[in-house]
């Protein structure tokens, strides 16, 4: 299915990093014509309040919905929340009232608030409030602006717990889906099982009485002094029992063995972990899907599996970024991001050489070690 420009924006993290950078933006432009406004502050103070602010701003471009704030990102939201509004307080006459306003948002954006979030939202409050009736004197001007930003703080409140109905909505249609493919599924091997017996059942052990009788008539055939002619014929006729024979345990196997897995299966894989723990995970897939040999799949499928269970027990509720790209090669990666590097490298256990000997055994080669903020694997096939 196409997907349009709209879906591709929505789906893209660029506009929500433009919009988290323009206060930044904004506070570089009202430094830099700062000679050309009132300002209550010494113009070496005003710049020293933007770098900060600026700099603050770079470390809270890095929330993600559903993941409370990191310590960092949190000290970072404080000391911009502080230095923001001492700069709307030295620039009345600029457009700066938005940086309070901002950081009281971000604080309840995007992940249940915690103590320090609240401090934030109550230095967001009179950091807008303050200097307005400061500059003003106006106490009903000052109490609008304190509304604005609880309003603003309010409308953001609820909308985080809509969107945590709605994913718990998409989460319970999920599982519900899952318990019925899994049904579904259970069905159809039970059906091939069935299968596979009437087969062995019937047609396997009929080949294999035929093929002993016709051995048995070509030794009496032998015995007697028959014509090699009818020798032959019975000789062939035995061959073709035994082929078929062959031919009937080869679909027997067949019919008892799982299917093979696809993308769909990788992205199941996915939507477990992300229903028994509760954390965040994202499947994205990058290019144009094509078929993969059965052998690559049933590595990719397995790595997954096994990356997965090692994240719920190194690092038990981390979120999980998946990502399957189809290139000139293809490549599976698996990072976990539990907020912390880890302590030691993980001793290469049977889960990691087992990984590395499936990708060996397809030709392919597997990368796996500790990123900034927990563990990354990596799998590399040619195709």
């Amino acid at each position: 299915m196409s997907r349009t420009t709209w879906d591709l924006v929505k789906g893209s993290p660029v506009p929500g990093l433009l919009l988290r950078t323009l206060p930044g933006l904004l506070v570089i432009f009202s430094v830099l014509t700062v000679s050309s406004h009132r300002h209550r502050l010494p113009v070496p103070v005003v710049v020293v309040l933007g770098a900060v602010v600026v700099l603050s701003n770079v470390f809270l471009l890095s929330p993600r919905y559903g993941e409370p704030l990191a310590r960092r990102t949190s000290i970072a939201l404080l000391v911009f929340v502080t230095a923001g509004s001492l700069l709307w307080y030295a620039l009345p006459e600029s457009a700066l009232i938005v940086l309070p306003f901002w950081a009281a948002r971000v604080a309840v954006r995007y992940h249940q608030a915690g103590r320090t979030e609240v401090v934030v939202v109550a230095l967001g409050v009179l950091g807008a409030s303050v200097p307005v009736y400061i500059s003003t004197r106006s106490l009903p001007g000052a109490l609008g602006t304190a509304l604005g930003v609880t309003a603003l703080v309010l409308a953001s409140v609820n909308r985080q717990r809509r969107e945590e109905q709605i994913e718990g909505m998409e989460v319970s249609l999920a599982r519900k889906q899952a318990a019925i493919e899994e049904h579904s599924r259970a069905a159809a091997l039970a059906e091939r099982a069935r299968i596979a017996r009437d087969v062995h059942d019937v047609l396997a052990h009929s080949l294999a009485g035929l093929s002993l009788s016709l051995q048995g008539a070509r030794l009496m055939l032998v015995r007697d002094g028959a014509s090699p002619e009818a020798i032959e014929q019975v000789t062939r006729a035995q061959g073709l029992a035994a082929e078929g024979l062959a031919e009937a345990r080869r679909a027997v196997a067949a019919l008892r063995e799982d299917a093979v897995p696809d993308v769909r299966a990788l992205g199941d894989l996915v939507t477990a972990y992300r229903l028994e723990s509760g954390a965040t995970a994202d499947f994205e897939v990058e290019g144009e899907v094509r078929m993969l040999p059965a052998d690559v799949m049933s590595t990719l499928y397995r790595t997954l599996q096994e990356a997965l269970a090692n994240t719920r027990k190194h690092a038990p509720g981390a979120p999980v970024d998946v990502k399957l790209s189809y290139a000139a090669d293809v490549r599976l990666a698996i990072e976990d991001r539990p907020g912390r590097r880890p302590s030691r490298p993980a001793p290469g256990g049977y889960g990691l050489l087992g990984m590395r000997e499936r990708a060996d055994l397809i030709g392919g080669s597997l990368d796996a070690g500790p990123t900034s903020n927990g563990w990354r694997v990596e799998l590399r096939v040619p195709v």
